[in-house]
């Protein structure tokens, strides 16, 4: 497939499942708990991920597919879709307007396309390797400063039973509260967004999946920005049947305050 025609696929799918969210935004049924008490699915993340799936299940190509609910979707192909039919489902749930769509489209096991869309603010986020990011078709640059003390910084975690997590994730909030200038979180894609147009600093998280950093991976990166796991390692993505659903760290940053984050929360590197 022309990959010019896939981004008109991008902006199909994402406004059709953004209207889908907005229309249950305020009244949808409870929220069901899946592997912890962090992580939950409603009556939108399905109708949304329907609505992405009808179109990209439509295409005179078929991709592979890679989406939170449905799980694998194997057609052979060597590029995959990757799909966040609601991403920020807690906020969705209680009410918050800090949630939104995340598609993106991997050669092999690397970002070629993405795309992130908040709904709410009609915002749509998109970027291609090697030719920039942009939203709602203006360019967007993340943050060049080297001042920590310039930046509010998203840090986001999960419930977790493994023993001392939270602990360690505490003493990390801890040590980068006294070095910027504040730290704010939606624990979602927004996150993501405001760092790949500068207005944050940068978005680090310590529970994702391949659907949640997939996009963020290349928009912040085309964007100028850094991205690297919590180590400061590179992020290879496991599109294996096996792993797909594999746990990732992201530290997500301007290109200026990158290294200082890693140092802050590796201390020991």
């Amino acid at each position: 497939m022309d990959l010019v025609l896939t981004r008109e696929i991008f902006d199909s799918a994402l406004k059709k499942a953004g209207a889908v969210l907005l229309e249950g935004f305020g009244n949808t049924s409870k929220a069901l708990v899946k592997e912890s008490i962090s992580s939950v699915v409603t009556e939108a993340d399905l109708a949304s991920e329907k609505a992405i799936l009808d179109i990209l299940g439509n295409v005179s190509e078929p991709f592979n597919i890679i989406a939170e609910e449905s799980g694998y979707i194997d057609h052979g192909s060597s590029y995959t879709w990757v799909v966040d039919p609601l991403d920020g489902t807690s906020n969705f749930a209680a009410g918050l307007p800090w949630f939104g769509v995340i598609i993106s489209l991997l050669h092999e096991s690397e970002p070629v396309q993405a795309a992130m869309y908040l709904p709410v603010e009609n915002q749509l986020y998109f970027a291609e390797s090697g030719k920039g990011a942009w939203k709602n078709g203006d360019p967007i640059r993340a943050t060049n400063s080297r001042e920590l003390d310039e930046h509010l910084i998203a840090y986001s975690f999960d419930f977790s039973h493994e023993a001392g997590k939270t602990n360690a994730e505490m003493k990390i909030l801890s040590s980068l509260s006294t070095k910027v200038r504040n730290i704010r979180s939606t624990n979602s894609l927004v996150d993501f967004c405001y760092t790949a147009d500068g207005r944050m600093g940068a978005a680090i998280n310590q529970t994702t999946k391949i659907w949640d950093i997939a996009a963020p991976w290349l928009i912040i990166r085309e964007a100028g920005g850094v991205v690297s796991d919590i180590r400061g390692n590179s992020i290879d993505f496991d599109l294996t049947q096996s792993k797909f659903d594999r746990n990732y760290t992201i530290v997500a940053s301007g290109s200026g305050i990158h290294n200082q984050l890693i140092k802050i929360i590796n201390p020991q590197y």
